[in-house]
């Protein structure tokens, strides 16, 4: 092990233990609920690296991964969106070696439609699904929000269908993915990870990670196991089978953390790999970059549901402006992109390089106005939002109905690919589900067919 690969594993541990102690100034706060900078440009994303004990991606290791998958970096991965990460590198060594892995993320529906921000990760999680060709995992937690929102479960549910249509019209592959929301899938496999989860991981660990207080809820304090579990190939037996061995690489945005450093810890305990994981940047409010985007405040971001009238508008009266006091200030000294919404949504959804560093020189120089800037924003931002639309018109309840009834997941190519002797265990879980009626969840109940299916 590196020199900084020790220090690394050791910053992570100590805040697993709660040991860690942050530096005197505290201006930025970021957890899986609340996130806060005190600077107008945003996040200290190299002092966040430092106090989660997580690392910089750097230039050698994106140019692995342009070796290893041959496709050029998705341009989020180019201009650092995706900044940082924890054991990308053994990723990138299984891939090299032929050796299976998967792809996990999720979503806590929030509102009834995604916002611009939510999209992010699952962009960039399609992208890598496509260079990589491996399962995906989408994990929606709809009692997360129960237990943390003002809501009943009906409620909850019913946001997580609507988050799982707009998830849908992302693009993924529908033979290579697995989406489920918690309420409807906790197979007892699943359950058993969460249990020994539970089980590893002390209530001052817990208040120590999450923060979490007397007053809060037994089902808040419980649930990020909830989370983890997913982490661990053996909560999903139809479609990994008996294996433990298989790890996974988990896209998401930085505040997540706190979950999958818990989950690296327990681990090794368990018995099972560390999940890998690259951490995105937040995708900032339209106000400014000291917050990100929250879906209960419809003035702070744009919703997939937003007309391409509500985007222009939502662009032109609220994204905060780089800009000077007036055109003639502007001329003479020139715009500041750093703190500008409207370039902050051009680095993450213009696709030419080139064309991004022509805007960037011509608004600092004061050639650009910002009239002019936050027009090529809404048409970037417009496009993004009226493709997905249109792609979602064909996702209805039928849809999610459908894709849960079989499987979600083409068993069949992974079972080749990785020599999985899923038919033999099918048999044996949907024989135990048989003898055992009070355990016939939905997954269980599908084994059958599937059975039948690769039988053939």
């Amino acid at each position: 092990m590196s020199d900084q690969s020790g220090v690394n594993e050791k910053l992570e541990t100590m805040q697993v233990n709660g040991d860690h102690k942050q530096e005197e100034q505290k201006e930025d706060l970021v957890t899986p609920w609340d996130v806060s900078a005190s600077s107008a440009t945003g996040v200290d994303y190299d002092k966040l690296i430092v106090r989660f004990g997580c690392r910089k991606l750097g230039q050698d290791l994106i140019e692995r991964f342009k070796k290893v998958t041959g496709h050029e970096p998705h341009p989020m991965l180019r201009r650092g969106m995706f900044f940082a990460h924890r054991d990308l590198a053994s990723i990138l060594d299984r891939k090299e070696q032929g050796k299976p892995f998967y792809l996990y993320t999720g979503r806590g529906p929030s509102s009834g439609s995604l916002h611009l921000g939510h999209l992010i990760p699952f962009i960039f999680t399609k992208w890598l699904q496509d260079v990589f060709d491996v399962p995906l995992i989408i994990q929606i937690t709809d009692d997360e929000k129960f237990l943390w929102k003002d809501m009943k479960v009906d409620e909850a549910k019913k946001m997580a269908r609507e988050n799982m249509k707009d998830i849908v019209a992302v693009g993924f592959d529908p033979a290579k993915t697995f989406m489920f929301n918690d309420f409807d899938y906790m197979c007892p496999p699943f359950y058993e990870n969460v249990v020994k989860i539970w089980k590893v991981v002390t209530g001052n660990q817990g208040r120590a990670i999450f923060g979490f207080t007397p007053e809060d809820s037994m089902g808040k304090a419980a649930f990020p196991a909830i989370e983890a579990a997913p982490c661990f190939a053996s909560s999903f037996p139809h479609i990994f089978g008996k294996k433990t061995d298989i790890p996974c690489l988990i896209p998401c945005a930085i505040d997540q953390d706190p979950y999958f450093r818990m989950t690296r810890d327990v681990a090794p305990r368990l018995k099972f790999p560390k999940p890998a994981l690259i951490y995105s940047t937040f995708l900032p409010a339209l106000q400014g970059a000291q917050t990100k985007m929250a879906a209960s405040d419809s003035t702070t971001c744009i919703y997939m549901s937003d007309t391409a009238k509500q985007i222009k508008n939502k662009i032109n009266k609220y994204a905060f402006s780089g800009g000077q006091a007036s055109i003639e200030e502007h001329r003479a000294l020139g715009g500041n992109c750093d703190v500008d919404i409207s370039y902050q949504f051009l680095r993450y959804f213009l696709d030419s390089d080139e064309r991004l560093e022509e805007i960037r020189q011509q608004y600092t120089s004061g050639q650009m106005l910002t009239g002019e800037l936050k027009k090529l924003a809404i048409d970037e931002v417009t496009k993004v939002i009226l493709d997905m639309q249109e792609r979602r018109k064909n996702v209805t309840d039928e849809t999610l109905d459908e894709g849960s009834a079989q499987g979600n997941i083409c068993l069949r190519h992974f079972c080749i690919f990785w020599g999985f002797d899923l038919v033999q265990h099918f048999q044996e879980l949907y024989d135990g589900a048989v003898s055992k009626p009070h355990l016939m969840t939905t997954s269980y109940l599908i084994l059958k067919q599937e059975h039948i299916t690769y039988s053939t």
